[in-house]
């Protein structure tokens, strides 16, 4: 979230995009699109809050486009919603897909919503943002692959030497640490993300017991991949 507040120091009009776009990195300017029947959903709006003539040009752009897009006067409350469903990446990168809709993320999502709670973020619902999916986002295959995982996980798995979670987990944290809500769970998947990256191994090379015990969760019983 940290775009839109570093482009408001400098400019007056700022305007935010919710990203819901599931693809894969090929090369850089060149990814595989793997949803249908829209590649992504680009809802746009001001920043902080509001919509204006130039909001409604650009999401009507987006729709003249293989995307589906809506003007919102509340795009950054989308765009937390976002971040938090976002959460899960990192569990993905460290364990793989299977386990990113499991107890870790359970928490580390629980961690965000008592943070945005403390500082009074806004943020829509879980239920509006699957209605807003609905049958828009479905994953496909691309000649008869399946996508491997999302963004944190395709970039350890192609080495890309930087991964988003300081920015996921890492924001959390951070609002965590301004006004004293705990976040062990977050600050873990940012620390185990980052080593995962240093020492280049590949995406999924931990369990889920040992993710769980890193970031102070209770060992489960039989829960091992």
């Amino acid at each position: 979230m940290s775009n839109e507040r570093a482009a408001a120091q400098i400019f007056t009009d700022v305007y935010g995009c919710c990203v819901m776009c599931p693809t894969g990195y090929l090369r850089a300017g060149v990814v595989e699109a793997w949803s249908t029947p829209v590649t992504g959903l680009l809802d746009v709006g001001r920043y902080p809050h509001g919509v204006d003539g130039r909001v409604e040009e650009i999401a009507e752009a987006f729709r003249s486009s293989t995307f589906e897009s809506l003007a919102r006067s509340d795009i950054m409350a989308w765009k937390y919603r976002k971040l938090m469903m976002n959460l899960g990446n990192a569990v993905e990168a460290l364990v793989g897909p299977g386990a990113r809709a499991g107890a870790v993320t359970a928490a580390a999502t629980s961690e965000a919503e008592a943070c945005y709670r403390a500082v009074g973020i806004g943020h829509v619902s879980a239920d509006a943002d699957r209605q807003r999916r609905s049958d828009l986002l479905r994953i496909g295959r691309i000649d008869r692959r399946e996508r491997g995982g999302g963004s944190t996980w395709q970039s350890l798995a192609r080495s890309a030497g930087s991964v988003e979670t300081d920015h996921l987990s890492g924001e959390t944290a951070a609002i965590g640490d301004r006004v004293g809500v705990p976040t062990p769970v977050n600050a873990g998947l940012q620390r185990l993300v980052r080593q995962q990256l240093v020492s280049g191994a590949p995406p999924g090379a931990m369990s889920v017991d040992d993710v769980r015990l890193e970031v102070g969760l209770d060992r489960p019983v039989g829960d091992r991949r």
